[in-house]
């Protein structure tokens, strides 16, 4: 007999706290597999007790954790009291402004600070900072716990965001990001060498259909949305190499995913296969190099270095530039040692 759960409410309300919908394209996935996936913060073992206890419907039905998931099919996980509102709180966490005016704000965002507050993040956030530094942002309506944003950078992705001040500003510069008429700059160092100075990324990018806390690329657009990518070299070190990415289009995880999907992943990339090895060879010394920048670049080597847009105020063209941040340039600088003393 199926154990229930004794914090039921005797009228048998339950609220839904997450709703997925499997894609067209989902492989046949364990029901406790799909969900650890997709709640990155909630054990595998604390969902199969969840589908135990009835607290997980597929298609409106509760389902064993060995449900095997399909495509098309609806899961809720439900529980017996009301969604955890997220209560916004200004916080001092410090933030590195480069420009502000009262329309809005430009600041160099640290690598390791999640941008808004959500699952597992109800804290310590940069949403949570911007409150404490600044007098107003702009609400939005639609998305209450994310009041001036424009636009995100990933927890471990360094460099310049806008923030919007005013709703005026708000509309205006996220019209321009999904105009792209706009300008985003990013460095990133890769695993691997380019034969040419130039190139482009093209591929659709949408939730892996095998893991879905990562994106993948559909060469074919069978899935996905489309997504470009243009770069360019800065400086080669043989084994890996700095690029300048110019993004036409704005995906989750684009350059990520799109590198990765050349077999030249990011550095340190740990999500998308770049905390290994990929390029040299398998001596001791250099294995100890390669861990020696991982530990000082603990994360993928990605910063936003520029940010130009259209003032929504003044109409002026305004062009910001954030220096690469110290754990990023030490390691350059111990690649630019290593193949100067090969060299040597």
């Amino acid at each position: 007999m199926q154990e229930i759960d004794d914090n039921l409410p005797e009228n048998g309300d339950l609220f839904e706290h997450f709703h997925y919908t499997a894609d067209k394209g989902q492989s046949v996935l364990r029901m406790d597999k799909f969900l650890s996936d997709l709640m990155p913060n909630a054990s595998r073992s604390k969902i199969q007790d969840l589908a135990r206890n009835g607290n997980v419907l597929v298609n409106d039905k509760p389902q064993k954790p060995n449900y095997k998931v399909k495509p098309g099919d609806e899961i809720s996980v439900v529980m017996p009291y009301p969604v955890r509102e997220i209560k916004l709180e200004p916080e001092n966490i410090p933030i590195e402004v480069i420009y502000e005016d009262d329309a809005l704000v430009v600041i160099n965002k640290q690598a390791g600070l999640v941008v808004h507050p959500g699952y597992g993040n109800h804290t310590g956030t940069l949403v949570n900072a911007m409150l404490f530094h600044f007098d107003k942002l702009a609400p939005k309506k639609d998305e209450p716990d994310r009041p001036g944003l424009v636009h995100r950078l990933d927890k471990d992705t360094s460099g310049v965001m806008v923030i919007a001040k005013t709703e005026k500003a708000l509309t205006h510069l996220a019209n321009q990001f999904f105009e792209r008429t706009n300008d985003r700059r990013y460095y990133a160092l890769v695993w691997g060498d380019f034969d040419k100075d130039e190139g482009e990324i093209e591929g659709h990018i949408g939730r892996s259909l095998k893991d879905r806390k990562v994106m993948d690329v559909f060469p074919e657009g069978e899935f996905g949305k489309p997504a470009l990518t243009k770069y360019r070299v800065i400086e080669r070190f043989g084994y890996v190499t700095l690029v300048e990415c110019k993004l036409e289009t704005g995906r989750t995880h684009q350059i990520r995913a799109h590198f990765k999907f050349i077999k030249h992943p990011l550095f340190d990339d740990a999500t998308y296969g770049g905390d290994k090895i990929l390029k040299g060879t398998t001596f001791t010394k250099y294995r100890q190099f390669i861990q020696n920048c991982f530990a000082i670049l603990n994360r993928q080597a990605l910063h936003a270095k520029k940010l130009s847009f259209t003032h929504p105020v003044t109409g002026e063209w305004m062009e910001f530039e954030s220096e690469l941040p110290d754990d990023f340039q030490r390691v350059l600088e111990k690649w630019r040692v290593y193949v100067s003393s090969r060299k040597d």
